[in-house]
């Protein structure tokens, strides 16, 4: 069985400490797939931001139109900031995860 890929996005502390991360997966020309993760306990102010934002910001996110995501269930920081940044079509919560598909606005910065 091969090793799992590394995460794309990493957001680490400032000692170092891995905070959060990503996955970023094309599907196919139109949809990519990421996975959010963030360690458990508390975290210092905007990392859930920062990596909404990174995976957005991402190449392989942005030259697509459908995202599909997963991020953990009840992390409404996340799923606010990916309401920001796209137009959700659904979400529900499979388990301890929330599955979201959204569309990418056609005019991104």
């Amino acid at each position: 069985m091969a090793a799992p890929a590394p995460p794309r996005i990493v957001i680490d502390a400032d000692d170092g400490a891995t905070l959060a991360v990503a996955h970023v997966d094309p599907v196919d020309a139109d949809t990519v797939r990421a996975s959010l993760h963030v360690v458990p306990g508390h975290l210092p102010p905007g990392v859930r931001t920062r990596l909404v934002d990174a995976v957005f910001d991402d190449p392989e996110v942005r030259a697509r139109r459908h995202v599909q995501l997963t991020l953990p269930l009840g992390d409404f920081e996340i799923l606010d900031g990916v309401r920001l940044r796209s137009v959700l079509v659904t979400f529900r919560a499979a388990g301890s995860t929330c599955l979201v598909e959204a569309e990418l606005p056609a005019s991104r910065p």
